[in-house]
């Protein structure tokens, strides 16, 4: 997985001025307007924490950094695969609750299948939507934060399982402090969307 990901919070109803096809287009130009937007944006990055653009648009979307993966999915993609050497060893409530929070954000699924993507707020057009890897509505926010905050409270008894079993076959044993660090962070991500109403969109740069 050599993907690079940008997740942020997006005001839909700002995106949702737009057709479809311009959606994700408008968002792309705010992030990367001159002097106004975030690539070229001098001001330090804070990990752990929110960076907000300058100038008109600054005010419908904002970008998560987060603390340990350099933008990079690698962690987020380790932390499904460990989940899958885990899981049926894990309590059938807090599996259940977890399948559906990584499948909301950034697992396949056992089957390869997931719901990453409400793509009909989206254009279906690969060459409109590329590098879009998630994309969840407002609607589709809250419940996931619903779903946190059930993870949140159960996820320290999985810490046990998952140091036993997350070992892959040359040995890399996954880092349950490590995983549960990125489930944080995934459930301020979604705290912070729910509470304004937002969507939240991960691309892939």
């Amino acid at each position: 997985m050599g993907l690079d990901i940008t997740v942020m919070i997006v005001d839909w109803s700002w995106l949702g001025e737009r057709p479809e096809r311009e959606r994700l287009l408008r968002l792309r130009d705010a992030w990367y307007a001159d002097g106004t937007g975030l690539w070229e944006y001098d001001a330090p990055v804070v990990k752990g924490d929110w960076e907000w653009p300058q100038g008109p648009d600054g005010a419908h979307f904002a970008v998560y950094e987060f603390l340990h993966t350099l933008g990079s999915y690698k962690p987020h993609f380790w932390a499904t695969h460990h989940w899958e050497r885990v899981r049926d060893h894990a309590d059938p409530l807090l599996r259940s609750e977890l399948d559906t929070l990584l499948l909301g954000l950034i697992w396949g699924g056992m089957d390869g299948e997931s719901g990453r993507t409400d793509r009909e707020f989206f254009s279906d057009d690969p060459e409109v939507s590329y590098g879009l890897l998630i994309a969840r509505s407002p609607d589709s926010v809250r419940e996931l934060a619903g779903t946190w905050e059930g993870v949140r409270l159960w996820l320290g008894g999985l810490r046990e399982a998952f140091t036993a079993y997350s070992a892959t076959p040359d040995g890399r044993g996954g880092d349950f402090d490590a995983f549960a660090l990125l489930l944080e962070e995934w459930g301020r991500i979604l705290t912070e969307a729910a509470g304004r109403g937002w969507g939240v969109v991960g691309l892939s740069e």
